[in-house]
């Protein structure tokens, strides 16, 4: 069953970030996982969303392989960057069919 992580995110500050960025660039490919999308919000359709919040859709063949990018050493490490340089909400979104 394919799986998703879908982030968003509200930079504060943009060279912490940056540095998670960099930490993280190829780590999803190696769990298996492909962005569907990645950037700021474009247009607000309903409901109160901060006007610089941006959205990441990963996807990946099942649960397990999305908790083991989170899990793994490589994004931990790379988290740590983005420690007061941005706030961020994921969701593990599971396909049923």
């Amino acid at each position: 069953m394919a799986a998703y992580l879908v982030a968003t995110v509200r930079i504060t500050d943009p060279e912490k970030f940056a540095l998670y960025a960099k930490a993280i660039a190829g780590v999803c490919e190696q769990h298996g996982g492909s962005y569907l999308a990645r950037g700021k919000v474009t247009e607000v359709l309903e409901g109160d969303v901060h006007p610089d919040e941006r959205v990441v859709v990963i996807r990946f063949d099942s649960a397990e392989a999305a908790k083991g990018y989170i899990n793994s050493a490589e994004y931990q490490a790379g988290k740590a960057h983005r420690q007061g340089g941005a706030e961020l909400e994921m969701r593990l979104i599971v396909d049923p069919a």
